[in-house]
């Protein structure tokens, strides 16, 4: 798949490169903007199973 993608993009190798740094910016951008956010709600970061501090005496 990347190197499809290098394939195709246009230029001499500075200039492709400069504009895969830019997709993958872009990527990174979005996945942080939109996937991230929208996914956190269905992580199970929060059901933790650490009781109070009693430990199994109960004291």
């Amino acid at each position: 798949m990347y190197g499809w993608i290098w394939r195709n993009l246009p230029g001499n190798t500075l200039v492709r490169s400069l504009i895969a740094l830019v997709l993958a910016l872009v990527v990174i951008y979005l996945l942080f903007s939109y996937v991230f956010p929208w996914a956190e709600p269905m992580m199970p970061f929060n059901d933790v199973t650490v009781d109070d501090g009693q430990g199994a005496t109960g004291r």
